[in-house]
């Protein structure tokens, strides 16, 4: 399987402190069946994208690793106007290894319309972009007509693992399993931070999917997809996105969640399925 957000890299941003963290993420990630990881620190206002120190890190780490784990380098882009800007006048900068596919992520208090003026923009400098974990942004949840209408424009959504499990509340399990339901989910990652708060545990997704909605679909989410935004292949063709043209693509009743997360959202025990809660939810 190949993870494609990992914040694998250390002393750069919120994810591991140091050397022996990131060797010991990737050791776990390969018991999770990993064979490759891409890198991808955060660029924002409180870690900064430092290039210079981000690219020896990355050296160093890959020669840790003596090739035992594949690398791939890129970022978590936050969608700022100084970041957009730059990334507009130099293509391909923050992609995965300099091939064109972006992964981007939203501010978690507002969205705003001009968003996607900005994801054009990207897109027309030649970016493939790839959401991140869409189903923790409240302001999706509230509105997820404006990702269907990022989807219907060209970008992908990439799922955190743990989403569909209950690792990160109801309401992004709802929202996350609605959305594997619907084919709207492109990729499967772990968004790893650490070992044991926000851990690389790949396989426990990639499971849950097989379980959910079938071995092939759990392939495309975790190598097939992945390998291709790697490599920076064109697209391929995917399964058909259901409601993704309806009038209202999909009804999320966000209001209806009410309550803290659930006890165990630190565990990755899966939760107890897609029963009463989310047709409760989704009103259907």
């Amino acid at each position: 399987m190949i993870d494609i957000h990992h914040h694998l890299l250390f002393g750069v941003d919120d994810g591991s402190p140091d050397l022996e963290t990131s060797l010991e993420m990737a050791r776990v990630s390969a018991e999770n069946g990993v064979t490759h990881i891409v890198c991808t620190p955060h660029a924002n206002s409180q870690y900064p994208y430092n290039a210079p120190l981000i690219a020896e890190r990355y050296a160093e780490l890959c020669a840790e690793l003596d090739g035992w784990m594949g690398l791939s380098l890129a970022c978590d882009f936050h969608m700022t106007a100084e970041n957009i800007y730059d990334a507009a006048a130099n293509p391909w900068r923050y992609s995965i290894d300099g091939k064109g596919y972006l992964m981007i992520e939203f501010s978690n208090t507002a969205i705003p319309p001009q968003i996607i003026d900005a994801m054009f923009m990207l897109q027309s400098a030649g970016y493939t972009l790839i959401i991140t974990h869409p189903e923790r942004y409240p302001a999706l949840l509230g509105q997820p007509e404006l990702l269907a209408e990022m989807i219907r424009k060209g970008s992908l959504v990439q799922v955190t693992s743990g989403s569909l499990y209950g690792r990160f509340g109801k309401m992004a399990e709802a929202f996350s399993n609605e959305l594997l339901d619907r084919n709207w989910i492109h990729f499967l990652a772990t968004d790893a931070h650490s070992i044991t708060g926000r851990p690389p545990h790949l396989k426990k997704g990639y499971d849950y999917v097989a379980q959910c909605a079938g071995v092939e679909t759990a392939e495309r989410l975790c190598v097939t997809n992945p390998l291709v935004a790697v490599e920076g292949a064109p697209w391929p063709p995917q399964p058909e996105p259901l409601g993704l043209w309806d009038r209202v693509p999909l009804k999320f009743h966000a209001k209806r969640f009410a309550g803290p997360p659930r006890r165990d959202a630190g565990n990755d025990a899966p939760g107890s399925g897609k029963g009463g809660f989310f047709k409760r939810l989704f009103g259907r």
